[in-house]
Formats: C-alpha cells, structure tokens, sequence
C-alpha cells in the first residue's frame, strides 16, 4: 500500500475535457504511426492506459532563455497534446535557486506564445509541490528508504564507484528512522550549512547503473533565497526527485524527456513506485544538434556575460529569443521541428535546413523593398535636372493582395558599388562602361563614364538612360543580363543595417585544438554594421516588420530603431543551400 495524502495533493481532473477513445484520433485520421512516440502514446490509448488520457508538459529551468532545441521539445509536447485530444502544462522545474530568476520565467512565457502555444490554466512551478515533496520525503525515511547523510560532494562520488566497480555505502547509511526524521527537519529549519548534509534514497549502492546508488533527494541551500517561495526553504529536491513526483502530482500521462534521461528512467519509476502514486510513462527522444550551433545554456550565458554576444536576444545566438530579433518567422521554426520529427538515436541537422524554412516563408510574406548597401552614385546624363517620376512597384510577386507601391525615380540615384566593375572579368554581368542594364521597375541605363577622387577610387558613374523603357521593358526587344535595384539620392533615406553571419566558423563549435576552447571558432566577421540608403517608404516600419531587400536577403526592423535612423537586421540571405536541403528532404 503506498502512500497517498489526498488532502495535500493538488490533483488532476480526470473527467473534464476528456474525451472517449473513439474520438482521439490524428488531425489527419491518419492510423499510422508518425514517429515511435505517437505510436506508443496510440497503443496505450488502444489498450486504455491512463483511460485513455493524454497529458504531456513541458518542463523548462528558469535559469536562461529557451533556445531553438527547446523549441523541439515544445513543439513536440503541445503538438502530440493537440493531435490526440489532450492537454499540455507549462511547468517550471524551478528547484536550484542559485541559478533562477523570475525574469526568466516571463521570458519563457513569452517564448512559447511566439511560437504559437496557449497552456489555457495549467501554468505550474516545482515550488507548488515542495510542501508535498517533503511529506513524500518523509513517507520514504519511516519506510526505510531514505537516509541523512554526511559525506561531503565530494565523499559522494568517491564512495559512488565506477562503471566497473560498485559503490561503497555511506557510513550513515543505516541510522535510524527517528535519527533521520530528526536530522532532516532540522535540514528544512537552516540548522545546518550548506553541504553538510544531504538526503539520499536508500537504493543499491551495487546496482550497474550509477543512478541507483543511493542518489541525493536533497540538498541544502541557504544564501540565495528563492525566486518565488523567498527563505521558506533551506533545502531543495534534485531535479530526479522532483521530476517524477511533479508530473504525478499534475496527472501527467506521458512524460517525454531527452536521451541522456533514459538511464534515469529507472530512477523515476523507483520512486513513483515505492510511493505509490500515479505513475506516467517516460519516453526518451534525441535532442536536436545542428551545426555551427552550442546549444548549451552553461555557454550561452558563458557568452553574454563575455560580451562575446550583446546579449540573450542577440541575432547570433540560437535562443528563441535571439531567432525573433534576427526575424525568424515561428511557423518556420515550427515546420522545422515537424520536419526532422523525432527519433531514437542522436544526429546532427544542418542549420541550412532551418535557414530553408526561414527562406521558404518570408519569400511567401515579406514585402519588396530596395536598400542599397553599399552606395555608389550613379548620375543619368540625359534625365531632365529637377524632375521626379513616381513608379509603380509591386510590394510582393508571391501575394498579389499586397498590392503595389509608388517610389520615386531622379537624375541622381545610387545603385550598389557590388554592381559595377570598370574593367569586368568574363562572368561579371552587370553595370560596367559601354555597358546597358535594366534597373528595377525603371528604365535601361548605359554607362558612359566614371568619376574617381583624387586616390583613384570610383565615387560617381555616369549613364544615359532610354525613355522608351520605363517599366523595364524595350520595345525593340532587347534584352539586359541583370537587373539592378537602387534608390533616387533625392529621395531616400539613411538607414542601418547589422549583417549578422554565424557565430561560429567551424560546423562543430566544440571541436578545438588542443590547449585551446570554443573562441578559437568564433567568427570573427559574425557582424557587420553599414550605413546604407533605402527608398523612403521604409522611414514608416515598426519594429518586427519583415521586408525581403531585393536582391540582398530578408531582413527585420530592430528595436534599436530610431525616429531619424530605422535599424534592421539580416534574417537570412537570399541564397539557399538547396544542395544539402535536396538530400535531406529526399
């Protein structure tokens, strides 16, 4: 008979919202399997486990912002939810209260609402249950299975063993229960410092797998106090403790975790178990690795408080919150993470899958602009001095409710000092003297001449212009190689661009020479910062407006954004590595 207080459990509803067997299929109706986890979930719902229930979580530690392998995990979790009819928490597994703040927890929130998810009222915290955990707590040293120790941290991973060798017990293993009760109050009461005591499970200090050598349940800690239950507590669970009581206590169905929790497993259902409390299932997962990608939170804050990076929400960085700042769409990180799915075995992902899905939905959605990067001015001989023409340019080929736009055309305009070359190499196509090209929704331009300073360097190339092409079109047929954007120097405006590159030049960051670590592949290009023109239009973007600059790539207006100087930043380029995208997909 295990334990179960009713009356200090905070417990899950077992008939509202639930729905019958019969009606908890696959959005798709689809009987076969997606993955190992849907194929399991389905079979428990045929044999009726958990009568026929569905109730999965998703977990996050306050003590950093999520990142892209979280999104994973999120998606997977509120997604499985959705597909069968059931429901998803959020909970925080905040029990470690040196590394947790409460800013993190409202970053997370808004994390998983730009990805598109809604926990309705099952928002939940690890510290709700510390009260019951200790009771559970309790429950295992009158029963014998759980004992105050005094070995150090140290002690306790010497007297653990090794993967050939089994442990030794701790000499204060076998105290007696009332010794143990009485020690371990006053853990909960400060009386004593930290890493003094501990409580352990009472497990097989022999057992092959190392979880199960008498694992630490508790430990005390006492300078930092918590970020929501203040000094209440002089001792916190371990995440395995807490792991399993958490989703027992919410009625959890099927706890899905990352491989490396796999040889935990045992642990889990030992002490659900010996407690005798609702027991979830576990199901391990690969975690996402992709390249040029630490996804590490340990060397995520590593590089904030560096200043490798400006912060968590740089565009580098591979948090949600960096990926939002740099642009990136939530429905093509969503698509991505339903692409790769899940599996059994760990692997790399190429990041330019990602940057694919990125590509693949701003290309549908974003609005054309023109921004020049690198300004050269470019004088039309033959336009009238003084007159402006407004044309008509299309906001975006791939919607056509987005209707058009007007933007201005002048003598003077500025065209990118990339599109011309004095003396051309032989695959060089654009702009170059004697040379005629189209320019975007204008007219056909010819180069007559250049003007250089007085070192030598091009600052202004003439042309002369037909007028019989304005649109782009010449009605004698001919045609131009290229065509090139630009902005009317009359007319446009000063803007700043961040041209954000990988931060990392090596596809594993974390491969380094010897006597060397992780900086020694830092990019040290990974941002470019130009003043560049654009077309006046973009003086009215708000911040997270998303545009495709032609020519040049997608990018997003950036909070730093001013009255007088709009900031945007890079998303992705316009060049997709389809090669290793194909070979994916097929």
């Amino acid at each position: 008979m295990g334990f179960f207080d009713s009356s200090r459990i905070k417990p899950y509803n077992k008939t509202p919202g639930q729905l019958p067997i019969s009606t908890m299929k696959n959005n798709n109706n689809s009987e076969k399997p997606v993955d190992f986890i849907r194929e399991i979930i389905r079979e428990d719902i045929a044999n009726n486990r958990f009568g026929g229930r569905v109730h999965t979580r998703f977990p996050p530690e306050p003590n950093g912002y999520l990142h892209i392998g979280h999104a994973k995990a999120i998606h997977l979790n509120f997604e499985i939810a959705k597909e069968f009819g059931g429901k998803c928490n959020l909970r925080f597994d905040d029990t470690n209260p040196t590394k947790e703040e409460a800013k993190y927890v409202e970053a997370i929130k808004q994390d998983i609402r730009w990805l598109g998810y809604d926990w309705e009222d099952r928002l939940y915290f690890a510290s709700d249950y510390f009260d019951q955990m200790y009771e559970y707590a309790v429950y295992l040293i009158k029963n014998e299975k759980a004992y105050v120790c005094d070995l150090s941290p140290e002690e306790i991973r010497l007297y653990r063993g090794t993967l050939t060798e089994p442990g030794r017990e701790s000499p204060f293993r076998n105290r007696s229960v009332e010794e143990n009760l009485d020690l371990f109050e006053r853990m909960k009461n400060g009386e004593f410092p930290e890493g003094s005591k501990t409580l352990r499970a009472k497990i097989d200090m022999a057992s092959p797998n190392l979880n199960m050598r008498d694992p630490v349940m508790y430990r005390i800690i006492k300078k930092v106090p918590h970020h929501r239950a203040g000094k209440k507590w002089y001792i916190y669970p371990t995440y395995d403790w807490a792991h399993g009581l958490e989703d027992s206590i919410e009625g959890i169905t099927h706890s899905l975790c990352s491989l490396e929790y796999e040889n935990h497993r045992p642990l889990y259902d030992w002490f659900l178990d010996q407690l005798g409390i609702h027991h979830p299932r576990q199901i391990e997962f690969a975690r996402l690795n992709m390249t040029y990608t630490i996804m590490s939170k340990r060397y995520l804050l590593e590089f904030v408080k560096k200043g490798i990076v400006r912060g968590w929400d740089d565009p580098r960085m591979p948090t949600l919150a960096g990926m939002r700042r740099a642009g990136y769409p939530p429905e093509a990180i969503k698509k991505f993470c339903k692409v790769i799915g899940v599996a059994k075995t760990n692997s790399i992902i190429d990041i330019e899958l990602l940057e694919h899905f990125v590509r693949e939905h701003l290309n549908n959605t974003s609005q054309r602009r023109m921004a020049v990067l690198k300004p050269l001015k470019l004088v039309i001989e033959n336009y009238p001095e003084g007159k402006t023409e407004e044309l008509e340019a299309i906001n975006n080929p791939e919607n056509p409710d987005d209707g058009t736009r007007r933007i201005p055309f002048s003598r003077v305009l500025y065209i990118d000092r990339d599109d011309f070359m004095e003396v051309p190499h032989e695959k060089f196509y654009r702009l170059a003297p004697g040379r005629e090209v189209r320019l975007r929704y204008a007219y056909f331009v010819k180069c007559t001449n250049v003007v250089k300073d007085n070192k030598g360097e091009i600052v202004e190339v003439r042309c002369t212009y037909d007028p019989v092409t304005r649109g782009g079109d010449a009605p004698d047929g001919r045609k131009s190689r290229v065509t090139l954007h630009w902005v009317s120097a009359d007319h446009c405006i000063d803007i700043e661009v961040r041209l954000y590159g990988r931060l990392f030049l090596n596809k594993n960051p974390l491969d380094f020479p010897e006597g060397s670590d992780f900086t020694s592949n830092l990019n040290p290009e990974s941002l470019a910062v130009k003043n560049c023109k654009a077309e006046p239009c973009l003086k009215n973007a708000k911040v997270g407006d998303k545009f495709q600059f032609e020519r040049v790539g997608y990018f997003v207006c950036d909070p730093d954004s001013k009255e007088n100087l709009p900031v945007f930043n890079l998303t992705v380029s316009l060049k997709d590595e389809w090669g290793k995208i194909k070979k994916f997909l097929i």
